[in-house]
């Protein structure tokens, strides 16, 4: 590939679309995760007696259910990039590359 049909590609608005819709799709779902695990964590530092509290009579803490969640979350977050990447940014990379394949 040479400079020039390298930068047709870049200035291209429907590559523009697929790199502002994986870069705010990315930023997002990250933004969550973030919040998500931070705020676990600063649950932990701040107040260890809300997670440690017992479930019932048994060993198993609030903790565990909420750790447990927070690892089954970044799948479903998983999940939802792969949705939408399928749905909408699968089908406007197949436009760009044909646009530049002939």
């Amino acid at each position: 590939m040479n400079d020039t049909k390298l930068e047709l590609i870049l200035q291209h608005p429907d590559f523009q679309q697929l790199i502002d819709k994986k870069t705010r799709l990315s930023w997002s779902l990250s933004a969550v995760m973030l919040v998500i695990y931070y705020g676990f964590i600063l649950l932990l530092a701040f107040s260890p007696g809300t997670l440690a509290r017992p479930i019932s009579d048994g060993a198993i803490t609030i903790g565990i259910p909420v750790g447990v969640a927070i690892i089954l979350l970044t799948f479903v977050l998983t999940g939802i990039y792969v949705r939408i990447a399928n749905r909408d940014l699968d089908p406007l990379n197949e436009k760009v590359l044909r646009g530049f394949m002939a």
